[in-house]
Parts: C-alpha cells; sequence; structure tokens
C-alpha cells in the first residue's frame, strides 16, 4: 500500500502543474501561489515569518521573492524596527492577480472533488486537518528544540 506522503505528493505536483498552466500568462509558476495569498493575506510579512508560513526555508523564499521583485509584484522593504528584516508588501499588480489565483484554487478543489457526495468531502477535510495538526506539531517541537541547542 502507498504511504500517505506518495498520494500527497502526487496530488502536490499535480496541482503545481495545474496552478503553472494557469498562472503561465503572468510568467508565474504553480510555486508563486502560496507566496501571492500569503503577502496579500499580510502585508509586511517578514520573509522569515513568510518561510515559516509557507513551511518552506529562507533561502528558497529569498529566491522566489526576488523573482516576484523583479516581475513586479512585489516590494521589499526594511522593517524600520530592526533594518536587518525584510518586509515584503503586495504591488497593486499582485493585488489585481490575487481573485484569478483564488478562482484557480477554488476551480482545482472542484476538479478533485467532482463525483464525491458533500459527506465524503467533509469527512475527508476532517482527517486531512487532523493528519496536518499532528504535521506541524512536529514543525513546532523542531523549532523548540532547535532555541534549546
Amino acid at each position: 500500500m502507498p504511504t500517505i506522503m506518495r498520494k500527497v505528493n502526487m496530488l502536490s505536483r499535480c496541482e503545481g502543474l495545474y496552478r503553472t498552466d494557469h498562472l503561465r500568462q503572468e510568467d508565474l509558476r504553480g510555486y508563486h501561489h502560496s507566496y501571492i495569498l500569503s503577502i496579500c493575506g499580510n502585508p509586511g510579512i517578514s520573509q522569515e515569518e513568510l518561510a515559516r508560513y509557507i513551511c518552506t526555508n529562507k533561502s528558497t523564499v529569498t529566491r522566489h521573492v526576488t523573482q516576484l521583485e523583479e516581475n513586479g509584484y512585489v516590494e521589499r522593504r526594511p522593517s524600520e524596527s530592526d533594518r536587518r528584516v525584510m518586509r515584503v508588501y503586495p504591488t497593486e499588480r499582485m493585488q489585481a492577480l490575487l481573485p484569478a489565483v483564488r478562482r484557480i484554487t477554488e476551480e482545482w478543489d472542484r476538479y478533485l472533488t467532482e463525483g464525491l457526495s458533500e459527506a465524503e468531502i467533509a469527512g475527508f477535510y476532517r482527517i486531512l486537518e487532523r493528519i496536518t495538526e499532528r504535521a506541524t506539531h512536529y514543525l513546532e517541537e523542531r523549532e523548540k528544540a532547535e532555541q534549546c541547542e
């Protein structure tokens, strides 16, 4: 029997391709989706906070935010309280793209759940939420252990 993560990774890769196909005209890739939602939802988020929020490393965030900045989607500014901290703000271009990104997400969810009953979908989300809570618990424990080192 395949592992849970094999199936989750397969879903993630397929979703990434779907998002890339639908964001291509904007010169974006599927992975930019998380950045768009996170930055628009949290204007002024630091790059470090963004890395934690989307569960990736700081160097990946720096690389992707640089791409977004070069394409006019974000603006980076040093924090007023700590000049070493870079804050990320969405530009009007990114804000204008947000409804399309949300629509793409909704379309993908509808595509995946086509043919499932409302009860099946609700049950799946409950299980997925419990599994996600367990996974994020690991991250929290890991972060605590790193702070103690």
